[in-house]
């Protein structure tokens, strides 16, 4: 959970959409977007702690959709580093992710004495969005 104390958390986090998706290419395996991120973040930064949230299933795509994320990353690497230089490093790690199937990412990157003083995610607004029928378009 998010207020014990700082430590390794790699463990996943509940998502609130199911994690499968199908893409272009067809089925992919449950999670594969959502595990993906996780690896290559604990790869790029050697997190202490590494929360990811899937947030797809309160945006307008499909059921089982890995589009819409929410991560924190708490790394001794971001001591120094103002938040657009954090920023980057997590960026750069998910170039791929980004490019594709990833449509949407809110980062949180702190320092470990950061996250003390705050060990929480944040959570985002709902979404504004809508789909053709939400909007009244055939």
């Amino acid at each position: 959970m998010l207020s014990a104390p700082l430590g390794r958390r790699l463990a996943p986090m509940a998502t609130r959409a199911c994690v499968s998706r199908a893409g272009a290419a067809g089925p992919a395996a449950a999670g594969s977007v959502e595990a993906t991120i996780r690896a290559k973040l604990e790869q790029a930064l050697s997190p202490e702690v590494l929360e990811l949230r899937n947030e797809s299933g309160g945006h307008a795509v499909p059921p089982g959709s890995e589009t819409h994320f929410r991560v924190a990353v708490v790394s001794a690497r971001f001591e120094g580093l103002s938040p657009l230089q954090r920023h980057r490093l997590v960026h750069e790690a998910l170039a791929e992710e980004l490019a594709g199937p990833v449509h949407a990412l809110a980062i949180q990157a702190r320092t470990p004495a950061q996250w003390r003083e705050n060990p929480q995610l944040d959570t985002s607004p709902p979404c504004l969005g809508g789909s053709k029928k939400t909007r009244g378009t055939p």
